[in-house]
């Protein structure tokens, strides 16, 4: 070690052209051809090693993914032996089920033709009954629902707006399916959403959407899962028996332009 050390600092001192460097530089040349050939016996071990190695991790991988793969079979075909259990089962009750949104609707896009009045929250479309509109045909737009038909003739229809005072529909909480009723708000363009109870738990920020028919007592005019609109608010008082929900709706009623009516050939449900 000593001699390690006296060796080290006359190189520091003699500088890169001492005689020390230069034992050096020619003890390297000696040993360069031992070293090169020490690499060249080396890598292929070190190649070797390597690949058995990534080969027990692909190996491992590849059983991964196998199991992976046979989970999402067998996920698969419980699910194709559920749906078929679901349509012989409906096909043995004569099970009659209300439209689906939107696989079982066609659309129908048309224009609107007169727009509502800051005391009357209806609109008229250019399309009516000789396009497949009829009584109750839901309208809507890219950004969420628009409204309901409430009157037609052949060429034309008019659309009660979702915010119309007597305008209300069945909604439900995308995230924690709590249901309740769409309805005006206190200011121009907003919703509230009413009858949810204390306990349900709403929050700012939820997506609010049509619920569907959720009873035969109380059947929707509209498909479930049209989008409304989000949930900005969330109050309770200690007396009342429902939170208070405000709603701030996709739609943009007040630049109503081109919509969408959805036509449906399948039964509608009714009220009793």
């Amino acid at each position: 070690m000593l001699l390690s050390l006296v060796l080290i600092t006359i190189s520091f001192r003699a500088g890169s052209g001492g005689a020390l460097h230069r034992v050096e530089g020619a003890g390297a040349t000696v040993l360069r051809p031992f070293e090169v050939a020490a690499e060249r016996v080396a890598r292929p071990f070190r190649d070797v090693y390597g690949y058995f190695a990534g080969l027990v991790h692909v190996k491992r991988e590849n059983s991964r993914l196998k199991q992976q793969l046979n989970e999402l079979r067998q996920t698969e075909l419980q699910g194709q032996s559920a749906i078929e259990q679901n349509r012989v089962l409906r096909a043995e009750l004569k099970f009659i089920d209300s439209p689906r949104f939107p696989a079982d609707y066609a659309p129908v896009n048309t224009r609107i033709i007169s727009w509502a009045s800051e005391f009357e929250q209806e609109v008229v479309i250019a399309a009516g009954s000789d396009s497949g509109i009829k009584q109750d045909t839901p309208i809507v737009t890219r950004d969420g629902l628009v409204g309901r038909v409430t009157d037609v003739t052949g060429s034309a229809a008019q659309v009660t707006l979702l915010t119309d005072e007597n305008s209300a529909v069945p909604a439900r909480d995308q995230t924690t399916r709590a249901t309740g009723l769409i309805r005006h708000g206190q200011s121009q363009g907003s919703l509230l959403l009413d009858f949810v109870p204390k306990e349900a738990n709403v929050q700012k920020g939820d997506v609010i959407v049509t619920a569907g028919t959720q009873s035969k007592q109380y059947p929707s005019l509209f498909p479930g899962g049209i989008p409304i609109g989000l949930v900005t608010s969330v109050g309770q008082t200690d007396t009342a028996l429902y939170k208070q929900i405000q709603i701030q709706p996709y739609v943009d009623f007040s630049a109503l332009d081109a919509v969408t009516a959805l036509i449906t050939h399948k039964r509608t449900p009714r009220a009793p």
